[in-house]
């Protein structure tokens, strides 16, 4: 990974992209060892996760995750996710957080050298190719080692780099497990979980 002194950083995390990258690698993420692996590497002014909630219930179990975000060096971006039946009956929740990102990233372009991305979707290319047009280098984390690949060819093209999330994995792994296989969904969202959008609903 490649940082330049003095570098201005800005983290930009799609919560629901990483928790997929990674449950498929077999890791769970330590939020504060990874804000302090990129603090070791550059200067951090800002960190961003974003995910979607789901306000329907009382209690939401991504909610001791997103308040601990809040309270340990995170700028925590959410927004309602939309609960639907889809064609076959099915209760599914939609919750897209890539405008989110876009707004931010756009908006902090000026005041800073470098963002990197935790996502692989290929809708974001766009987005990196705009902020690089203001000067500003982006680096792509997912991963090509899963089955199918996390990120689109497109964008780990854009990227001016582009790091694999199993090889820096290691520096903020919680805890191992056995990888998921992605066919896989989990009925429950658990507090390290968020939604995706057509995330099925028990």
């Amino acid at each position: 990974m490649i940082f330049l002194p003095n570098e201005r950083v800005a983290l930009f995390i799609d919560g629901a992209n990483l928790y997929s990258a990674s449950r498929n690698l077999g890791f769970d993420v330590d939020y504060r060892n990874l804000l302090d692996y990129f603090r070791r590497k550059a200067n951090v002014v800002r960190a961003y996760y974003y995910s979607a909630v789901l306000d329907t219930e009382e209690y939401s179990p991504l909610k001791p995750l997103t308040d601990w975000l809040a309270y340990n060096g995170y700028s925590l971006v959410t927004k309602p996710a939309k609960e639907f039946t889809d064609a076959s009956g099915r209760r599914r929740v939609k919750g897209n957080m890539d405008i989110e990102v876009a707004v931010d990233m756009l908006e902090l372009a000026p005041r800073i050298d470098h963002a990197v991305l935790f996502s692989g979707d290929s809708d974001f290319r766009r987005l990196v190719e705009a902020v690089q047009r203001r000067g500003v280098r982006v680096s792509v984390v997912s991963s090509i080692r899963t089955s199918p690949p996390m990120v689109a060819d497109e964008l780990r093209r854009q990227a001016d780099q582009f790091l694999e999330l199993a090889e820096i994995a290691p520096e903020f792994t919680r805890r191992q497990m056995e990888p998921r296989p992605r066919a896989a969904v989990p009925s429950r969202v658990t507090p390290a979980e968020p939604f995706h959008e057509g995330h099925d609903v028990a």
